[in-house]
Formats: C-alpha cells, sequence, structure tokens
C-alpha cells in the first residue's frame, strides 16, 4: 500500500507563513514532525501531494494501491487500524473533515481536484482526532502531541543514563538518546515527559520543567529556564527563557530574552535580548493574522505571542508585540515594537520597511546552511523565488 499526505486546503492557508515553504504534514508539533508520526506508525516512507511549486522539492510518489491521508490529522493507533480497513473507493470521514481516501490505483496529482475524487461510500470516524486548524494549535496542542511522541518514540526502549549531577523531580519520564549530554540541570518531569535527542546537550544550571522535547545536536546555552508544553527541533541553539514555544529546526535564540506561545520556523536568528509578548495589557483575547482571509482573526486565547517564518532573523533587543506574525525571509531590526504583520522579504522595523531583494535573500540563506555545512539546494531556491512573486501584494 502507498500512503501520500494530503495538504488539507484550508489547513494549508491557516498555517501560513509555516506552510508557505513546507506541506502541512512537515509541520512539527511535539517532538517530532506530523509525517514523521506517519512513518513511525506505518513503517514506511510517505510522499506528499501539495502545491506545485513545492513539488520539486516534496515530490508524489505513486503506486498500484494510494491512500490519501489528511496531513493536518495527527495519527494514532486506532485511526492507523481504521485507514488500513479502508477498501477501494471508501474514505473515512470525521464530521465534515476527509481523514483518509482510498483511491486504488486512480490517483489525484492536483490539489484543486482532490474533492473532485470519487468516493463509493464514507465510513464515519467516531474517536476523537488531533488536528491542526489554525496558527496557534501548533503551540496550543504541543504538549499533548510530545506526551503522544514520547510514548511512541521510547516504547520498548532504555533511555541512556541520567548523571547524577542533575536533580530530577517528581516520578515522570525522562528518556536520553544516544551521544545526550545533560550536566548540572533541574528536570522536573513530574508534569510531562521529557526528551533529549541525539547528540543534544543541555548546559549547566538549566531548569527544565516537561513536558519537553530537545532535538538532535540541540544546545540548551547556560541558565536556560524551560516551561512545559516546549518543543526545540534538531540543530537549534536556545537560551534565556521559554515557555510553551516550538522551534521547528535549525534556529537559534541563543541568549536571554523571553518567547513564549510562540512558533518559530527553521533558518530563524533572534538576536540577543529578543522578547516577545503573549499578553495584553488588558487581557483581551488575541487576535492574530490570517493570509486566507488577509485580515485579522480572533484566536479566543488569553496567550499568544510571536509565529516567525522560515529564514526570518531580528536584530539584538527586538521587540515583538502580543500575536505578531512574521513572513518568510523578513529581516527585523532597529528600536520599539514593529508591526503586527511584517510580510515576507522585508527589511526594516517600526520605523518601516522596504523588500528584502530576492537575490539578496538567497545569497544570505546560502550562507546560513553553510555554516551547517549544508548547501542551499535550487529547488529551496526555486521555492523562495517564487514566494517572492506570490508575496508581492503583501509588501505593497
Amino acid at each position: 500500500m502507498n500512503y501520500i499526505l494530503l495538504d488539507d486546503k484550508l489547513s494549508r492557508e491557516n498555517l501560513k507563513p509555516f506552510t508557505f515553504t513546507r506541506p502541512v504534514a512537515d509541520i512539527r508539533i511535539g517532538i517530532l514532525t506530523i509525517r514523521e508520526k506517519w512513518e513511525k506508525y506505518i513503517g514506511a516512507s510517505i510522499s506528499s501531494l501539495t502545491e506545485k511549486y513545492l513539488s520539486q522539492k516534496f515530490p508524489l510518489i505513486a503506486a498500484k494501491e494510494n491512500i490519501l491521508i489528511n496531513g493536518s490529522v495527527l495519527p494514532d493507533e486506532i485511526l492507523i487500524k481504521e485507514i488500513g480497513n479502508l477498501k477501494v473507493g471508501e474514505k473515512l470521514i470525521s464530521k465534515d473533515t476527509l481523514i483518509a481516501i482510498h483511491l486504488g490505483g486512480e490517483l489525484v496529482r492536483d490539489l484543486n481536484k482532490v474533492e473532485d475524487a470519487k468516493a463509493k461510500s464514507a465510513k464515519k470516524y467516531s474517536s476523537p482526532i488531533v488536528k491542526l486548524n489554525n496558527l496557534w494549535d501548533i503551540f496550543l496542542k504541543n504538549e499533548e502531541a510530545i506526551n503522544a511522541d514520547f510514548a511512541l518514540i521510547t516504547k520498548g526502549r532504555k533511555s541512556q543514563p541520567v548523571s547524577k549531577s542533575n536533580h530530577i523531580i517528581g516520578k515522570g519520564k525522562i528518556f536520553l538518546e544516544k551521544g545526550a549530554k545533560v550536566e548540572g540541570a533541574y528536570l522536573n518531569a513530574g508534569g510531562g515527559a521529557i526528551y533529549i535527542g541525539k547528540n543534544a546537550e543541555v548546559m549547566e544550571g538549566s531548569l527544565i520543567r516537561g513536558s519537553f522535547s530537545l532535538g538532535e545536536r540541540s544546545t540548551l546555552k547556560l541558565g536556560t529556564k524551560i516551561y512545559g508544553g516546549t518543543t526545540i527541533g534538531p540543530h537549534c541553539k536556545v537560551g534565556g527563557e521559554v515557555s510553551n514555544a516550538v522551534f521547528f529546526g535549525y534556529s537559534n535564540k541563543a541568549h536571554d530574552g523571553f518567547i513564549g506561545n510562540s512558533v518559530i520556523g527553521e533558518w530563524c536568528n533572534l538576536g540577543a535580548g529578543t522578547n516577545n509578548s503573549n499578553l495584553k495589557n488588558n487581557y483581551s483575547k488575541v487576535k492574530l493574522w490570517n493570509y486566507h482571509k488577509e485580515d485579522f482573526v480572533g484566536t479566543g486565547l488569553t496567550f499568544c505571542g510571536l509565529m516567525l517564518g522560515d529564514h526570518s532573523k531580528c536584530s539584538i533587543s527586538s521587540m515583538f508585540n502580543t500575536g505578531t506574525v512574521v513572513g518568510v525571509n523578513a529581516n527585523v531590526f532597529g528600536g520599539g515594537f514593529p508591526p503586527k504583520i511584517i510580510p515576507s522579504f522585508s527589511w526594516g522595523g517600526s520605523d518601516g520597511f522596504t523588500t528584502f531583494r530576492i537575490e539578496d535573500a538567497l545569497e544570505v540563506a546560502g550562507k546560513v546552511l553553510e555554516r551547517r555545512n549544508m548547501k542551499l539546494e535550487s529547488a529551496d531556491k526555486d521555492i523562495l523565488r517564487t514566494l517572492f512573486d506570490l508575496t508581492v501584494k503583501h509588501r505593497v
């Protein structure tokens, strides 16, 4: 059986700026990305049906029997079983949400034509599902996802020993992968699991309250303070204070400053002393910019911070207001609070913005990847060039 993760069109729109540069399934929530979760359960690689400009990097792979799965839905054992029982021509739905459809040998190759796919019958899924519908779902549902991933990843395995130099609080679960280094830290697993990835390091004096995940080869700097519901993806350096936030990977916040109820994409850098507000002075509900509606929408949340798209950066002592959305490849600097919506490929701050020219943006992105011994591939360049053109209207 061949499984393909489908971009739920409305979720894809609502999850921008993060879906500007990736399919929905490549969003990290919990320890793993959504794609990695499905692949763990199924035991096979899974391709994507996504926007055409992303398909060079995320190609669709077809076979004789194909099942499309909604890439905004997180898997569990019950859901996997129900999808595996689908017959050709059957689809699985939860209320108004398409979870999966068994297409057999017929395959939809255009994201805009998925709704035309024929299904002879529909099976209703009665168990609850975890689905990403909006930006804030990423951090709001992250703690639940960490604990689910922890159980999935560590089942039947034994953690590396936890050094006696650490102070452990609570009787919760702590798991260290091979090569992980944790010395002189406070680990409170009473409220949720703590997962430290392969060759990751927690430096001395760090205070960690689960649920928490530190990705492969990532580092918590000296004296870092971590509150529950936080994920630091692979190859990150993080310091200061972080609360209920998700760093996708390859991003740095290496110095003091607060990031809370926020999502940070890949290849981002936050200058020393960068802070975001996650609570309005009048305690009213936070609104976030929505690219689909081209307007601010209510989150229903009192606490909601910063959404920072891939390759975006800010200078030292940057300040972000409650509910700020920053696009892809933005460069923010200067004093004061910038606007709550900062378009992709913008250059500036509270005094105004100019366009970050695409060739300059590609040059910086290339240098950043080179520092990790990686290369900005032609597919990545094409995505960013296409995105530069697609987002012109946001910079006008």
